[in-house]
């Protein structure tokens, strides 16, 4: 938990800045954010314009390392967070580098997020702009582990959730995804740059294509999402919501599974009452 009056908050997309935003205001914290003019969402111009003697808004593109660092500076930030999806593909193909993240990225041994992120985080603390964990003061928003909706995983989708989560810690290890889709034994798509809902669709539409008579497999996908083994909580958390759920339905998935006390659940009430109108069953596991 950060000690400061003021905090930094790289926003991505989505809603997570929006949560932290509203929890860092609930601390009394003054907050600086520095919105990405590729993800951001807009509308939070309007939660400055509503308290602005207390959030002040800096817009920057991707790519500017050096005005981020300059903004915090100017406005006596000492400690930030991230908040907020910057999708993989963005990083790695849209990005327009300013010197400071050029000469960072000619020095990775390895072009993946964290080690992206880490670099920066490192830039950023040598600076005199240490980096919090990104759940510092969302932690009641932490996957139980528990079953949350009103049905339980079947007896098959246990099977599948075991065998995913297997799975998915392997992939997740080599930093090529988080989330992984299985139906009766089988993987049927693992996450790489699309991010998990896209995964999800991508394994809704193989199903589509296969013929119902002649397929061994079970028409029910069960999607299992974890954190990394060695997950930097100051950025890249896992996260799940009201989306992911639509995203399943339109699937025909059944089951969702994630890593309790690492994966974040936004809309938890919304999220819950819709797996439930669907028949999605949803479980956290350690």
């Amino acid at each position: 938990m950060t000690t400061t009056g003021k905090l930094g908050l790289i926003a991505g997309n989505g809603r997570f800045p929006f949560l932290l935003l509203d929890a860092a205001r609930a601390h009394n914290l003054d907050v600086v954010v520095a919105a990405i003019k590729e993800e951001t969402f807009p509308e939070i111009n309007d939660r400055a314009a509503a308290d602005p003697d207390h959030i002040r808004i800096h817009w920057m593109s991707l790519g500017e390392l050096s005005k981020l660092i300059e903004t915090f500076h100017r406005e006596g930030v000492t400690q930030a967070v991230m908040a907020g999806q910057v999708k993989h593909k963005q990083i790695f193909s849209s990005i327009r580098p300013d010197w400071r993240l050029a000469k960072l990225l000619l020095n990775l041994r390895t072009r993946n997020t964290d080690m992206l992120l880490g670099a920066v985080a490192k830039v950023l603390g040598d600076e005199g702009i240490i980096l919090i964990s990104s759940t510092a003061f969302l932690e009641p928003l932490l996957a139980p582990a528990d079953v949350l909706t009103q049905r339980a995983p079947t007896e098959a989708e246990r099977i599948d959730i075991g065998y995913g989560l297997t799975v998915a810690r392997g992939i997740a290890a080599f930093d090529l995804g988080q989330t992984v889709v299985i139906a009766a034994g089988a993987c049927v798509a693992v996450e790489a740059m699309e991010g998990t809902d896209a995964t999800i669709a991508r394994a809704g539409d193989l199903f589509r294509t296969l013929d119902s008579d002649a397929s061994t497999l079970d028409r029910s996908l069960t999607v299992v999402k974890v954190a990394k083994p060695n997950q930097d909580m100051r950025f890249d958390v896992p996260v799940v919501g009201l989306p992911t759920i639509e995203a399943m339905r339109s699937a025909g998935a059944t089951c969702l599974c994630v890593e309790a006390g690492r994966t974040l659940l936004f809309d938890r009430e919304a999220m819950v009452a819709a797996a439930d109108a669907a028949g999605i069953a949803l479980v956290g596991e350690k």
